[in-house]
């Protein structure tokens, strides 16, 4: 040991008093990586949720840097007696020179504390959306929807966010607090269908695939409105009339679970192609070009004299 001691001395300049320091330090990280090891080894013997794992594994991490940095600070800055001038020195140099990771702790902390989102929401944060997988001290990681692929599914891209990012971006939760969204389906008719008995037969639709959320959602809109100022007069299913340039839209809005849209939207054009096929006095409505004689095919009281020629 005294031969090494003097190696340290006339090769690093490490005097006693530093080498003694450096020996505590390789002790406390082989300490705290046997202990964090062990801790790890009995969570997974003794926990079976994925939730529940992942939480104490992070709990776990964050508990031994902690400790670690603690008993640091102790071994190489024994001789400082005012910690709040330490402390100030500390933190106004990693403001300057650190500037994004201290943002991206900052993030991390308010994260923490107002909880915005938590693992397994789903959420949109500036141009990108997906499911939350993890969340670090640095970024959260998002497993991606959208993008080219339709109606919120997986595209299967895992994104990493710098969670600074919840500072200054737009944030918005699918799942938090009222947990269903709005969506609307729209179908347009001829001007000579039906368009009656369409609506009829869309509002049968929508009661038949999303009127029994309304229960739910009334629920949930009651613990929300405790937090946010909320008012939903209407949760069940409607259909608006409105004309457009190729005929009739009527729109059908409507509740659904974020991550049933599609499989709730396919289920509800299937029974609209369906009710369609079988309605001889209904057809659907999309760009043509007609000629239009109105002597022949116009209202009686609104005709033109016979003898004008159609343009």
């Amino acid at each position: 040991m005294s031969a090494l001691a003097a190696w340290l001395e006339r090769t690093l300049g490490l005097g006693p008093a530093a080498q003694g320091r450096l020996f505590a330090t390789l002790v406390t990280i082989l300490v705290l990586g046997v202990l964090r090891w062990a801790s790890l080894n009995l969570l997974w013997r003794r926990v079976q949720d994925a939730r529940g794992r992942y939480y104490a594994r992070k709990a776990i991490t964050y508990l031994t840097v902690a400790v670690g940095l603690i008993v640091m600070i102790r071994i190489w800055f024994t001789g400082v007696r005012d910690w709040g001038t330490f402390l100030g020195l500390v933190s106004a140099g990693l403001a300057i020179a650190l500037k994004d990771l201290v943002a991206n702790l900052a993030g991390w902390a308010f994260i923490l504390w107002r909880r915005p989102f938590e693992v397994g929401d789903r959420i949109e944060i500036g141009a990108h959306a997906g499911d939350v997988i993890d969340l670090r001290l640095f970024q959260f990681t998002l497993l991606e929807i959208g993008g080219w692929v339709g109606a919120d599914q997986s595209t299967g891209r895992i994104i990493h966010v710098p969670n600074g990012k919840v500072l200054t971006e737009p944030l918005a939760n699918y799942t938090k607090g009222f947990r269903y969204v709005w969506d609307e389906l729209a179908v347009l008719v001829t001007f000579e269908s039906d368009w009656r008995r369409a609506k009829a037969l869309l509002e049968r639709v929508a009661a038949t695939h999303a009127e029994h959320l309304t229960d739910e959602a009334q629920r949930q809109l009651l613990e929300a409105s405790r937090r946010f100022m909320i008012f939903y007069t209407k949760l069940t299913p409607i259909v608006y009339t409105s004309v457009q340039d190729s005929g009739v839209l009527l729109t059908l809005r409507y509740l659904c679970d974020p991550r049933q849209r599609r499989t709730t939207a396919q289920a509800m054009w299937e029974d609209i192609l369906t009710a369609f096929a079988a309605e001889p006095g209904i057809d659907f409505a999309y760009p043509t070009t007609r000629f239009y004689h109105n002597a022949i095919e116009g209202k009686p009281a609104a005709r033109a004299s016979g003898d004008v020629v159609a343009q």
